[in-house]
């Protein structure tokens, strides 16, 4: 459905910008215009009811939900108590509450949906049968961990027990499958499910059952929910497996059998868990005992050896061998005991050699000459010619002493002045 508002708009607009509340009433006008009343379906959630008689909740299923309410004129004649998870089907027309800018479902009639009706007459039965003590835990037998013989009562046209045969072949169980036919929904399949059950017991040959079918809607899966079946599930005298549906799936079979499977495939794998964990033993066990005897052998093979080895080695041959092996190795450490022993005079003698060069005094007259050089050198760059060469000037007093200060000459002394060519003869004047 699609709504035109772009007549209207543009018309508007050309004259001025609307309002929001003028938007919203033509808004409400469009859409309660086009969409007419209608049943709708859907559980009924955050139900709220007011002093005014009103009663308003939300419609919701798994994708969305919707604001609805039914007025109290309404309210008064219907026939059904709203509450929270109830499944219900509303008749109602569309409105749009100005004040908020929100539509909503006004409700005119509302009528309880046959799921949910069936919800709780199994929620009841259930009660009353747990009340009993049907389902009580320590009634519960545990199934055999490797039964021979299984019974199946399900439909052999159905899907479920073409499954649940796939498992137990690629799991390679070795047990014998009896399928037990039988109607899994409808009139009469509960009936027929019991009647099973009895020739089954009457058989006397099977030491673990299963009942169940495929997935389906709760009406699909009623025949699990009656009472004569369930009964008859508690009262077995031989272990039953329920495999009813899928996981989210739960029948009041689930509860009366021993073991609940999630599905017919999952019982398959249940029933064959024990004998594929044998399996794997066997096989875990076949792959020890060859590498046991391959170790073993090996062991073996290595002390072989190590006898053969033995052997070589008390042989006269090998006795001989060895003989010429250590004529050989004395041999060879008298000839390195000789060779030492007249290298060590030689060794003495070049050590000795050495000694005498480095205490030769032909090695220590250079040393001594460069050592008497460098201190000439120092002594000359210490000397008082040299500092004359270098231009300065020695005053000496009369008694030939150098005059270091200007403090202390008298005036008519007499110095002596000497330059790196010469001394002359100095008279202190008058300050």
């Amino acid at each position: 459905m699609s709504l035109d508002l772009s007549e209207e708009s543009g018309a508007l607009a050309k004259d001025r910008p609307e309002t929001v509340s003028e938007f919203t009433r033509r808004l409400k006008a469009v859409i309660t215009s086009a969409i007419k009343p209608c049943w709708i379906k859907g559980e009924v959630s955050n139900i709220r009811s007011q002093a005014s008689g009103h009663i308003y909740f939300s419609l919701k299923d798994a994708g969305a939900q919707i604001s609805a309410v039914l007025f109290r004129g309404d309210a008064m004649r219907q026939t059904v108590q709203l509450k929270d998870g109830l499944q219900v089907i509303a008749f109602g027309e569309v409105g749009v509450y100005e004040a908020r800018g929100q539509y909503q479902l006004v409700v005119r009639i509302v009528v309880d949906d046959g799921q949910g009706k069936l919800q709780r007459e199994l929620e009841a039965l259930k009660k009353k049968l747990a009340a009993e003590g049907l389902f009580d835990t320590d009634k519960k037998r545990s199934i055999p961990k490797m039964p021979s013989v299984v019974g199946f009562i399900t439909s052999p046209t159905g899907a479920a027990v073409q499954d649940f045969l796939k498992i137990l072949v690629r799991r390679n169980w070795r047990g014998r499958i009896v399928i037990l036919p039988a109607k899994v929904q409808g009139q009469g399949a509960a009936e027929e499910m019991v009647e099973m059950l009895k020739i089954a017991e009457e058989q006397n040959i099977f030491d673990l059952l299963v009942i169940g079918r495929g997935g389906g809607s709760i009406e699909d899966l009623w025949a699990f929910n009656e009472e004569v079946l369930v009964r008859a599930v508690a009262a077995s005298s031989v272990p039953i497996i329920s495999a009813v549906g899928h996981e989210i799936d739960f029948t009041l079979t689930d509860f009366a059998a021993d073991v609940r499977a999630e599905t017919p495939s999952a019982a398959a794998e249940l029933i064959s868990s024990e004998f594929v964990s044998c399996l794997e033993r066997v096989d875990h066990a076949s792959t020890a005992l060859v590498e046991a005897a391959e170790n073993r052998l090996e062991q073996e093979f290595q002390r072989l050896d190590h006898a053969r080895s033995r052997l070589r080695l008390l042989a006269p041959a090998a006795r001989v061998e060895r003989g010429w092996l250590k004529l050989d190795d004395l041999s060879n450490r008298l000839t390195a005991v000789l060779r030492s022993a007249l290298n060590q005079p030689s060794q003495r003698l070049v050590r000795v050699k050495n000694r005498l060069e480095r205490a030769s005094p032909e090695l220590r007259l250079p040393l001594a000459r460069q050592r008497i050089e460098s201190l000439h050198k120092r002594l000359e760059a210490a000397s008082p010619a040299s500092v004359l060469n270098r231009g300065f000037v020695i005053v000496r007093d009369e008694e030939g002493l150098p005059v270091i200060r200007k403090k202390g000459i008298k005036a008519t002394q007499k110095l002596s002045a000497e330059f790196s060519d010469g001394k002359i003869d100095l008279k202190v004047a008058k300050d």
